[in-house]
């Protein structure tokens, strides 16, 4: 199973919507994802249209008790799509793994413990932040894919990232590796997202992906209605763009895979 953290400690910057639609696009193709909802306000999860009377068990099961994915994840609206839900139990996670042995270990010790994993893919929605929940994700990772809103400050918070992850590499996971960069909230009428977009090719080149997703409504209202955009109107312009995102990525899984 090859599992890819998404984040950036920036909020609002497309990491649930992308998530949910990269994970929904995977599994139109025939793979067997595994969505692993590790932000305490659980968007992802609602926007899978899961309630928070369903979710019995959460992430915070695998960071804190012994619980493996297999005994806690739960079927989703799509076909061959699992999600391991969040709840507000993990909001006081980060003060109660500061207790735990190798607390920065917890989420990778419960994926290890898995003997048979039943999915191809796991893709983890990290919170807006660089904490510990965060660091968990990134130490279970094998790749990062970093969501990125075309705007001035964004660039900022790329840079922090990035020195997180080579903090990461050195310390804890050496085959961490980033799959790439989607720029988000893409719009042509304004100027200055065409210069961001342009500095952060000319900085990172190839590790940024082609595709870029556009600022689109739909996309903003899928998840009012518990569905990924590409269920909730796949002709729309975002859900468009999901789809070819997710064509990119699974052209760079074959990597991760021999990397693994």
């Amino acid at each position: 199973m090859i599992t890819i953290a998404i984040a950036n400690q920036k909020g609002g910057v497309g990491k649930t919507t992308t998530a949910i639609n990269v994970g929904t696009a995977l599994a139109a193709t025939g793979q067997r994802v595994l969505l692993i909802d590790l932000d305490p306000q659980g968007n992802a999860s609602t926007g899978f249209g899961i309630g928070r009377a369903e979710r019995e068990r959460s992430t915070y099961d695998l960071l804190i008790g012994e619980s493996v994915p297999s005994e806690v994840a739960i079927p989703s609206r799509v076909p061959g799509l699992d999600i391991v839900p969040s709840t507000v139990d993990l909001s006081g996670a980060e003060i109660e793994l500061i207790e735990f042995e190798a607390r920065t270990h917890r989420l990778d010790g419960s994926l290890s413990r898995e003997k048979a994993p039943r999915w191809d893919v796991a893709l983890i929605d990290c919170p807006p932040s660089l904490g510990l929940l965060t660091i968990n994700a990134m130490v279970a990772a094998d790749a990062l894919l970093v969501p990125l809103q075309c705007e001035f400050f964004a660039l900022e918070g790329l840079s922090q990232l990035l020195n997180t992850v080579e903090r990461i590499r050195s310390r804890f996971n050496p085959g961490l590796s980033i799959l790439g960069v989607a720029l988000t909230m893409y719009d042509r009428r304004n100027r200055l997202t065409e210069q961001v977009s342009d500095d952060v090719r000319a900085v990172l080149g190839r590790v940024v992906f082609d595709t870029v997703i556009p600022r689109n409504v739909r996309l903003s209202e899928a998840p009012s209605h518990g569905l990924p955009a590409l269920i909730y109107d796949i002709k729309c312009a975002g859900s468009e763009a999901y789809i070819a995102l997710a064509r990119e990525v699974i052209e760079r899984l074959p990597k991760l895979k021999k990397a693994a």
